[in-house]
């Protein structure tokens, strides 16, 4: 089964880098928010236009557009409940384990210290240079 995970990392000077990430664990798209921003902002862009059998998320991405948008590509949510939620629904905690993956990848671009303090002050260049560093990772 082909599954897609999402993911944030709170990066330098209060951003956040969200990601997707393949099977595999490699990333495939990546937007930047400010630090104090909701996950929700750009869970939605995360995923539009790929197919997957799973969509492996964190709890910050619980949410009933991000489990409909799951649904409506025949894709099974794999988005632990947020304790607030009043009927927690339930997920495959097996599959969730695989979301490591993604953890791992932040993991290896925090290697690059560029990535990792945010130098840069336009989210531009820092994006630029993400991608630079995501290539140098697929490459490897």
């Amino acid at each position: 089964m082909q599954e897609q995970g999402i993911g944030r990392s709170k990066g330098g000077f209060s951003s956040k880098l969200h990601a997707a990430f393949d099977a595999l664990g490699n990333p495939i798209r990546f937007f930047v928010t400010a630090g104090q921003r909701s996950d929700y902002i750009k869970a939605l862009d995360l995923v539009n236009g790929f197919k997957m059998g799973a969509l492996l998320a964190d709890k910050g991405y619980d949410a009933n557009y991000m489990i409909d948008a799951a649904k409506s590509i025949s894709a099974e949510a794999v988005i632990p409940p947020r304790s607030q939620r009043k009927a927690p629904r339930d997920y495959d905690r097996e599959l969730y384990k695989e979301r490591n993956l993604i953890e791992r990848m932040f993991n290896k671009l925090k290697h690059f210290r560029r990535v990792a303090t945010r130098y840069d002050k336009l989210d531009v260049a820092y994006l630029g240079f993400v991608f630079i560093a995501s290539i140098y990772l697929w490459l490897k």
